[in-house]
Formats: structure tokens, C-alpha cells, sequence
């Protein structure tokens, strides 16, 4: 009998699933970190060999077993990125005697969205880190809003609302904004307490942007006024990409499902862009996603095979 196996690739982990031809979950492992547009093909492509390595001894299965593998990750949506991280698996599983099948790199939202209707036509919207739209028709067309990176856009993000929290630190610190409770937080968490200190981890130590969302979250919950305008604009942003998607898919009612923490956990940002949906959308009903994305990936296997 052969085997499919689906992964779910992120920044901070990456799911594996193993499935039979049926379609039954026979195993289900968690690895490390696979975003290879930071750490390289290279690493991540160990992170995958070892994680599907992992499964298959859980099931004491060989990786001759294994027909296909369809790995979810983000930028697997531009071809030629896929394929680079196609052909580095594929490479580095010949270092260890091993010869895959079939080795397919999509998008990481592309997957989601096949999970979270479980192959049926829907929409999903992610912010997390970034942000991004994804619907599909009753005719199984694909369609996209966003997701042009932190330069050109992802309104709504982790990324987004942390540069406008910390742009809001680095004007008080110079007196020409207002006083902000981002500012205290900022110096109580990570211990930025001067425009010197903020410019050195932004520009020299790397500092992770998106990790300062949940300070203006915080200081929104406490009715912060500079927060608060930076909620209602990036949850504008989010309502913006559901209304092209509506206008897109064209269809009587939009069903939409939400990714990432950002969003699915109780925050100020996630109610307040429900309340706008609940005000400003009527066209748009929000559901729980069915699958997680890692099912997404074996739904697509499935449905590839068939084709």
C-alpha cells in the first residue's frame, strides 16, 4: 500500500500528517521551523527529511512507501521558489538513499484554504505575521487579495501593527507625537527606553516587528487613543481585502474563515474587525475553519491524483 503525507510548513513549526489511500490519518508528527525564504532551502529541507522520518518510524513504514508529498509553505505560491524547494529535498533525501516519488511545494494559504472547507468553494483570510486572502469559486477557480509583503502591503498584520506601534514610540521619543501607553510597554518588554536603544535592535539586532503587535493590543485594551486609531486602521485593512474578495468570487454569500492567531484568538483586533464585519458585511458568514492545513495538503493530493 502507498502512503501520502501533507505538511504544513511555518516560521515557528511545521505539521506532518500520513495518510493511506482512504484518506485515514495514520500519524501525525511536529517539527521545527521551515520558512526557507529566511533559513534556506538547505536547512529546511533537513527539518522535512527528519520530520517525515519521524512519522514513518511511528507507523514502522519505509520511505518506499511513500507515493506523494505535498508541503505547504510560505512563498510556495511563486513557481520558482517552489521549485527550489522541490529539487533541495529532493537532493538531500538522495545524500541519505532515498528517492521520493512525487515532491510538490504550494502555498502555505493555498492549502488552508483547501483545508478549512475541505475542498468545498470558501475564503479564508490569514494575518499573522503577514496578510493574505484566498476564495475559491463553485467552479474551483483560485482567487487572491493581498499578500504583497511588509513593503507593498499585509494591512492588518502582526508586522503592520507592530511598525505602527513602534512608529509611534520613535515619535515620542522625538516630542512630536503623543504620549502613548506603546511607549511604556515597549520599555517594560523589551527594553526600549530611548530612540538610541529602539533604532539599534530595529536597524542592527534584527528585532522582530510583528512581537510588538501585542503591545499596541494591550495598550488599545486600555483605551489608548493611539492604539485604538491603529486597531480601527488596520482592521480597515482587513475589511478592504474581504470586500474585493467578495466582489471577485461574486457570489450571494461569502463564506469565510479565519487564520492565524492574530485573528482567531479573543483580542481587541479580532472582535473589532468581527463587529465591523457583522456591521459593515452582511454578504459574509464567518465559519470555523473544518480542517487544519496540513489536511488541506492531503485534500489537494487527493484531488491531484484524480485529475
Amino acid at each position: 500500500m502507498k502512503y501520502y503525507i501533507g505538511i504544513d510548513g511555518g516560521g515557528t513549526k511545521t505539521n506532518c500528517v500520513i495518510a493511506d489511500a482512504e484518506g485515514n490519518i495514520l500519524s501525525k508528527c511536529t517539527g521545527g521551523q521551515s520558512n526557507f525564504l529566511i533559513s534556506g532551502t538547505d536547512e529546511v529541507s533537513q527539518v522535512i527529511f527528519e520530520l517525515i522520518q519521524k512519522c514513518l518510524s511511528q507507523l514502522n513504514l519505509n520511505f518506499t512507501d511513500i507515493n506523494f508529498i505535498l508541503i505547504g509553505v510560505t512563498g510556495g505560491g511563486r513557481r520558482t521558489d517552489a521549485e527550489r524547494l522541490e529539487k533541495s529535498l529532493i537532493s538531500f533525501a538522495k545524500t541519505k538513499g532515498v528517492e521520493f516519488e512525487e515532491v510538490l511545494v504550494e502555498s502555505d494559504a493555498r492549502i488552508a484554504l483547501e483545508g478549512a472547507f475541505s475542498g468545498k468553494p470558501g475564503s479564508i483570510l490569514i494575518a499573522g505575521t503577514g496578510s493574505i486572502m484566498f476564495g475559491k469559486d463553485p467552479e474551483g477557480n483560485i482567487h487572491r487579495v493581498g499578500g504583497f509583503g511588509r513593503f507593498l502591503g499585509d494591512e492588518g498584520s502582526g508586522y503592520s501593527i507592530g511598525q505602527k506601534g513602534l512608529a509611534a514610540v520613535a515619535k515620542e521619543f522625538d516630542g512630536i507625537g503623543e504620549h502613548s501607553d506603546i511607549t511604556k510597554l515597549a520599555g517594560e518588554r523589551f527594553n526600549i527606553t530611548s530612540s538610541e536603544i529602539l533604532i539599534t535592535k530595529v536597524y542592527k539586532d534584527n528585532f522582530n516587528i510583528a512581537s510588538a503587535a501585542p503591545l499596541v493590543l494591550d495598550a488599545a485594551v486600555n483605551n489608548d487613543k493611539i492604539a485604538l486609531r491603529i486597531i480601527d486602521k488596520e482592521s480597515d485593512g482587513l475589511i478592504l481585502l474581504i470586500e474585493t474578495m467578495i466582489k471577485k468570487l461574486n457570489q450571494p454569500v461569502l463564506n469565510l474563515a479565519f487564520i492565524g492567531g492574530l485573528l482567531n484568538s479573543d483580542n481587541i483586533f479580532s472582535r473589532t474587525l468581527r463587529e465591523k464585519i457583522a456591521a459593515k458585511l452582511p454578504k459574509v458568514n464567518l465559519i470555523e475553519a473544518e480542517n487544519p492545513p496540513e489536511i488541506g495538503a492531503l485534500l489537494m493530493i487527493k484531488r491531484l491524483l484524480k485529475e
